[in-house]
């Protein structure tokens, strides 16, 4: 694997870097949001909520914009609509434009969100390319981390505008960063600009004879008549558009966005007493999502994608239980905030090495060439459609039902996902992208 490979992920990835940022530093900054503007419960939602009917907008619209205009040139069209959203968060003068600003940094998202692992996919060697495209989950946690840890550097002052303003660094690295990209090989190729693809594939590859040969599979790849909407005749497409679909969902069902998003909410139930304890204890569970997405990282492509999926898959099913268990019998007694803790940690990091970030390698994987921003497109936007029913739910689930109650639903969608996987899921790692085969 050549260096000119991991520069090229590395800086695809910084759209993840930005997801994990905006979607995280909410967590923190809607507690002083809502005391600023005086929000109701159901505003609270909305405005951490609105970012994801943003993230839909964008997700419907990436696949189309990455086949029509190419890779690079959405990335960077994101990285710019990520700058703005940032400015305009910060210097929100009341309630409805912030609404506004959070919907076009979701817009960006939504994205960011298609095109960045489709562009590590597309440039990484076969035999790296699940850990490579992992990176995408890394920097998103990166991300969520460096959110979390900003929210808590000004939570004692309740400044949530710069909290919000400083997603504008990253964008500008991104967009900076992209600049100096190339296009990605695989649409280079789709698009008949043969000579500039095959340079690319050399540079990917550090040889000629292996990038001839995966020449060659792209080339016969092409040839394969599943081109835009017409694929959806095809019965192969339906049936990986349906796995791709189900495992976006079945990620965001689980329950994940609600650590996220409401991190801080949830251990305020939990006993800790104030904002600043409550967000340094999720900044605790987001140090473990960065580290145990490592394992994804380095294991996806040697013990391979389904295996972590079961261990991470019962994992978070056990650590779910035992907070709802924790919930249900400890009320908010001295003894629950470090069971909460512990719980929250432990269903985390199965998630990180799992759930997190092979989804996003496998909705990468499994489409045809002609087809893979059409289905990256569609089964992102599920992702983001589920996403937003969770978040905007959570804390009415809580009220009507209890803690307790809300995450053992969540505990028994993740024996749901497991027996999903085993039964549907094929296995990918190191094959190439035009080798892999979904059938009926």
């Amino acid at each position: 694997m050549t260096r000119f490979v991991v520069l090229a992920a590395s800086v695809a990835a910084l759209g993840g870097l930005l997801f994990g940022y905006d979607t995280g530093v909410i967590s923190g900054a809607i507690l002083f949001v809502a005391k600023g503007f005086a929000l109701s419960t159901a505003t609270q939602e909305f405005v951490v909520s609105v970012v994801l009917i943003g993230c839909v907008l964008g997700a419907a619209g990436a696949g189309w914009l990455a086949d029509r205009y190419g890779r690079k040139r959405t990335l960077l069209c994101a990285g710019v609509v990520f700058g703005l959203g940032a400015l305009g968060s910060a210097f929100a003068p009341n309630v409805e434009l912030l609404v506004a600003a959070r919907f076009v940094v979701g817009i960006a998202i939504g994205i960011s969100s298609v095109v960045s692992p489709l562009y590590i996919s597309e440039v990484a060697p076969a035999r790296y390319r699940g850990g490579l495209v992992s990176l995408y989950q890394f920097a998103i946690t990166i991300g969520i981390l460096g959110a979390f840890l900003v929210d808590y550097a000004f939570s004692a002052s309740g400044a949530w505008r710069p909290m919000l303003g400083l997603a504008l660094v990253p964008s500008v690295a991104l967009v900076v960063g992209m600049l100096v990209m190339p296009e990605s090989p695989r649409y280079l190729f789709k698009i008949g600009r043969r000579e500039r693809a095959s340079a690319e594939l050399g540079r990917i590859y550090g040889d000629a004879e292996s990038a001839r040969v995966e020449e060659t599979t792209i080339e016969a790849g092409l040839q394969l008549k599943e081109a835009g909407f017409e694929a959806f005749r095809l019965p192969d497409f339906r049936w990986a558009l349906f796995i791709g679909v189900a495992l976006a969902v079945l990620q965001q069902v689980t329950g994940i966005n609600t650590v996220i998003y409401y991190g801080p909410h949830i251990f305020t139930m939990a006993g800790y007493g104030t904002a600043g304890a409550a967000i340094l204890a999720t900044a605790a569970v987001g140090v473990v999502n960065v580290v145990m997405t490592l394992v994804a990282i380095f294991f996806s492509d040697g013990l391979g994608r389904k295996p972590l999926l079961y261990i991470g898959c019962a994992g978070m099913a056990v650590a779910l239980l035992s907070l709802a268990g924790a919930f249900a019998f400890s009320g908010t007694g001295a003894g629950l905030g470090p069971i909460a803790l512990v719980s929250l940690m432990l269903y985390v990091g199965c998630f990180a090495f799992s759930l997190g970030p092979i989804v996003w390698v496998l909705i990468a994987e499994i489409y045809p060439l002609r087809s893979r921003g059409l289905g990256m497109s569609v089964a992102t936007l599920a992702n983001w459609g589920a996403n937003f029913v969770v978040s905007q739910f959570f804390l009415t689930m809580v009220e009507k039902f209890g803690a307790s109650a809300t995450f053992s639903i969540y505990a028994v969608l993740c024996i749901v996902t497991l027996v999903f996987v085993a039964r549907f899921v094929p296995e990918t790692k190191r094959q190439s992208l035009e080798r892999i085969r979904v059938r009926a």
